[in-house]
């Protein structure tokens, strides 16, 4: 399945881009497994996501759990947690 990553804040700075277009293998079903098949991958990805419990995530524009699916998913954006004031 084609799914585009969005990344955004030190996430992006920890990745080296904003934004990629993978073919995610079938045994990765929910962001949980997307994010240790990110980190995985290489060394960009072990850096931006060895703390997964910090990232936070929306599929197709709604914020999400980590054990949410990523069938039918076109985008999945992930950042840091938000703060402000």
């Amino acid at each position: 399945m084609a799914l585009t990553i969005s990344y955004f804040a030190w996430v992006r700075e920890r990745m080296g881009m904003a934004e990629e277009v993978v073919e995610i293998p079938t045994d990765v079903s929910d962001l949980t497994a997307l994010l240790a098949w990110l980190a995985a991958r290489d060394d960009r990805g072990a850096l931006a996501f060895a703390e997964p419990q910090r990232i936070r995530a929306a599929i197709d524009g709604v914020m999400m759990g980590p054990d949410a699916p990523l069938i039918g998913a076109r985008e999945v954006a992930l950042f840091p947690p938000v703060t402000g004031g």
